[in-house]
């Protein structure tokens, strides 16, 4: 009964502090992201409200990468704080070993797993693709009438925009396209609507230039004149992403590198559960080097698989490199503690 409630105890403070990390972390790592679509989608005049309800669909992805260092920090700064208050030296003495330690980490290694093999494997890349479409709706959902000039606006590969806009008039409008010619076209006004994923101009008074490939020129000069260009970016298809797939996607197109991703990723929480035990728990060693070397390992093996995984690496290689990397830590540390 005893041993029972130590572990209630122990599960209690481990989520406590891993639950706090999360909110710092977490907090971090979406305010650096709202800030970075606030940054690209302000020239766009797009609203608040759009931008933070879009970075919400953010969390869930967020939480897989930053999953990994929670543990490391919740971890230490946990039973620092045990250490501290000497409850690691009280549970010691009531005779039950390492017992309550092993089988508090083994449960909590057992839910965080679950839980991060449901985020990562399924919900996460689900949330994420919805992401990725509203993102490209919001980019690609141009509200002129808030907009006081364009700057040579890319509406699309093919085609630029730039105009001023003054009490509530298109002036100077320059528009730069591609067909099977390529076109330029300056009117002193007009009027530009976008609308059924298409941008519609109408123009008075100016003129337009098209140079075929013979290098011909043609120009013509009209009072008024209408344009059609379709807003070739918005598009209602599945956005391909590798962080758009689910497992079950990974498997039907037989990506095993993307598959070979998640795993590791799973694999290398419990290496950092693990590593834990066995670099501080077992010997209760919580001095500041000690820590300090588990956190720099755990780091550099985190940040090594983000890289690899960012780069294009083949399936082999990367098995390769980090099956060397998490087998050299383990050498790394049975030397340590051999000459210690």
């Amino acid at each position: 009964m005893l041993l029972n409630k130590i572990n209630q105890y122990l599960f209690i403070m481990i989520s406590k502090y891993i639950l706090l990390i999360l909110f710092v972390f977490l907090s971090v790592a979406w305010l650096l992201q709202i800030t970075r679509l606030f940054t690209i989608t302000n020239f766009l005049h797009i609203e608040i409200l759009d931008v933070f309800f879009l970075s919400i669909y953010l969390i869930p992805n967020l939480i897989t990468v930053i999953v990994p260092f929670i543990l490391i920090f919740g971890l230490l700064l946990c039973f620092l704080k045990l250490n501290k208050d000497n409850e690691l030296i009280a549970i010691l003495s009531l005779g039950f070993g390492l017992q309550p330690f092993k089988k508090t980490l083994i449960f909590f290694s057992l839910l965080i797993m679950i839980f991060f093999m449901i985020l990562n494997l399924y919900l996460a890349p689900i949330v994420y693709e919805k992401y990725k479409f509203k993102e490209n709706q919001l980019r690609n959902t141009i509200n002129f009438n808030k907009m006081t000039f364009s700057n040579f606006l890319d509406l699309n590969n093919d085609t630029v925009l730039d105009f001023k806009r003054k009490n509530n008039e298109y002036n100077e409008i320059f528009i730069n396209f591609t067909d099977d010619k390529e076109n330029i076209i300056f009117a002193k006004k007009g009027n530009i609507i976008n609308r059924d994923n298409e941008y519609n101009f109408q123009l008075t008074n100016g003129f337009k230039i098209s140079i075929d490939n013979n290098k011909q020129i043609e120009k013509l000069e009209f009072l008024n004149y209408v344009l059609k260009i379709e807003n070739k970016n918005f598009t209602n298809s599945r956005v391909i992403d590798n962080n758009t797939l689910t497992i079950i996607d990974d498997f039907n197109s037989k990506n095993y590198l993307n598959i070979s991703f998640k795993l590791l990723d799973i694999i290398l929480l419990i290496f950092i559960i693990i590593f834990f035990y066995f670099n501080n728990l077992k010997k209760i060693n919580f001095t500041s080097g000690n820590n300090i070397y588990f956190v720099s390992l755990s780091i550099i093996i985190i940040i090594m698989n983000q890289m690899l995984k960012n780069s294009d690496i083949i399936l082999n290689n990367y098995i390769t490199v980090m099956s060397l990397m998490i087998f050299s830590i383990f050498v790394i540390s049975y030397l340590k503690k051999k000459y210690e």
